[in-house]
């Protein structure tokens, strides 16, 4: 595995190396010593899958708090996605700031998410699958979540945004919220 930094301190873009042969590829899809070498976090309390029928779904931007902040591995597993992750801490220098990937099938590439950090993502083709490796269990009263169009992240989004969650769009917008993200 190959770990590139982004401009936000501690996100990766994480590159597998497939072996091809005439039978078809392997690569390895996670490896808790790889991402550890890197000083990432790769103790992996849930494996999640999402599947999306429609190009242009958009889930997104969630994240959770306090003892249940969670580290992500993001990869798509069949069709492609463009991931995104935004700095959601407070006092950070890169605070409100983003960084987007195009993760497929095809480019084997994955996302690393830190947390402190909110997560979406936007579907590139139907029948989009995207696997989450992380590191804390899913706590209903720790979920954050913000809106993906909020002006005060400034998203270009990579493509057209057709489907989304009455969930997502019923968010508030950062930029209106006199605690700056911290609820």
């Amino acid at each position: 595995m190959k770990f590139e930094k982004t401009k936000l301190d501690g996100v990766y873009i994480v590159s597998r190396e497939p072996f091809e042969d005439e039978r078809g590829t392997f690569a390895r899809m996670f490896c808790k010593r790889e991402l550890e070498a890197a000083g990432l976090r790769g103790d992996i309390a849930q494996v999640n899958i999402s599947t999306n029928s429609l190009k242009g779904t958009l889930r997104g931007l969630h994240t959770q708090t306090g003892e249940f902040a969670e580290d992500k591995f993001i990869a798509c597993v069949r069709g492609a996605v463009f991931d995104v992750a935004v700095d959601v801490r407070e006092g950070s220098a890169t605070f409100g700031q983003w960084v987007g990937a195009e993760l497929s099938e095809e480019n084997c590439k994955a996302l690393y998410v830190p947390k402190g950090f909110a997560h979406g993502y936007l579907t590139l083709a139907d029948d989009a699958w995207v696997q989450y490796f992380v590191t804390q269990f899913y706590e209903p009263g720790a979920e954050r979540a913000y809106r993906y169009d909020d002006p005060a992240f400034g998203i270009e989004w990579m493509g057209e945004i057709k489907v989304v969650s009455r969930k997502d769009t019923n968010r508030d917008f950062v930029s209106n919220r006199e605690d700056r993200l911290n609820d």
